[in-house]
């Protein structure tokens, strides 16, 4: 099977519609519903028959949404970790929001609060009220760390997230401080479980997997990977579901370290790691989705767009493929097509993700 799926971003809509994501965006479930509905109306117009959706690059999915839904704390998910250590919101009207960084850097282990207080935060009891009251009426709410209604539960992988919180010296920490750099970072995999799970009970939403966004992982060898990264994610996924690893960097160094994540559902990679590595060691039937770069994206000519998709197909070799792209206004949208021309005609496959 391979599939096409498209995401547009908060920049490109604010120069569509001129949508502006102050923070009442965040915090009003209200106007947020009625801005993720128009941008979804736009998408549906501006791209039909092509399954292009508004969301986050490559978490929400379009057939898991309909108007019926609206997200409640739909902000990263380091971001709401951050928020509940302390760290500021930063909301910017053509852009995604951010935090103030390095909340917890040159804090101690012992500074950090119990996780299940972390359900005591007024924040929390902010997005438990949101979530009461959307179902109370005749919305149905996506809470914190879900970005649609299919049940996947969405995190930052506990090294990006680490390095969003302390700062680049978490890096070192590995090598110096190896003890005290694991008791961080299965913290961070503590919070996360209980507020997915939290969050999840609230809205009646089971979960069935989880996507973990570790980024950061990339920059780092494989065996610090074996050692810090695989086994608290192997933890996560033993208490949530089977695991979407996604990493946007070059990886092809990590795959075999991958190996040592259980359950691994699937794989989601930037353009430059090699598919035809990663099908050598996974094999066929894992399903696996790969992003073009901004480079072919924002080129004049089609043609390396063209060029990369079809040597990602080659290396593929049969396996269960998707690619994904997330539509910033840079970009120039002539490759957006020729890659759906691509999959429709060349690989035979679907226009958007099953």
């Amino acid at each position: 099977m391979i599939t096409l799926t498209g995401t547009l971003s908060k920049a490109w809509m604010n120069r569509a519609l001129g949508v502006a994501f102050d923070r009442d965006y965040y915090f009003d479930p209200a106007k947020r519903h009625a801005v993720d509905c128009r941008c979804n109306e736009y998408a549906a117009e501006a791209f039909p028959a092509m399954g292009v959706f508004y969301s986050e690059s490559n978490l929400g999915r379009i057939d898991y949404w309909d108007k019926s839904q609206v997200l409640i704390g739909g902000i990263q998910p380091n971001m709401i970790l951050g928020m509940l250590l302390g760290a500021d919101f930063l909301p910017a009207d053509d852009r995604d929001a951010d935090i103030t960084p390095c909340c917890l850097k040159n804090k101690k282990l012992g500074d950090l609060p119990a996780t299940k207080m972390l359900l005591d935060h007024d924040l929390v009891r902010l997005f438990d009220e949101q979530i009461r009251s959307a179902r109370r009426g005749r919305l149905r709410p996506i809470p914190p760390f879900f970005w649609d209604s299919s049940g996947r539960a969405t995190i930052h992988g506990i090294l990006t997230t680490a390095q969003k919180l302390c700062g680049e010296g978490i890096f070192m920490d590995m090598l110096t401080e190896p003890a005290q750099c694991q008791r961080l970072l299965n913290w961070i995999a503590d919070a996360y479980l209980i507020l997915c799970r939290h969050f999840a009970d609230i809205a009646d939403l089971p979960i069935v997997d989880v996507h973990v966004g570790e980024c950061s992982c990339c920059m780092i060898s494989p065996a610090l990977v074996e050692e810090f990264v695989a086994p608290v994610t192997s933890r996560i996924g033993a208490m949530l579901g089977p695991v979407r690893f996604h990493s946007c960097g070059t990886s092809t160094h990590l795959l075999g370290a991958l190996t040592r994540i259980d359950p691994l559902g699937s794989l989601d990679f930037g353009s430059a790691t090699s598919i035809r590595k990663a099908r050598e060691i996974f094999g066929p039937e894992m399903p696996i989705s790969i992003a073009p770069s901004p480079q072919d994206m924002s080129a004049e000519s089609t043609a390396p767009i063209w060029d990369w998709a079809g040597r990602v197909l080659q290396e593929n070799a049969g396996g269960d493929l998707g690619y994904v792209f997330h539509l910033e206004p840079s970009y120039n949208v002539e490759t957006i097509y020729a890659l759906t021309d691509f999959v429709q005609h060349q690989a035979g496959g679907s226009s958007h993700e099953r």
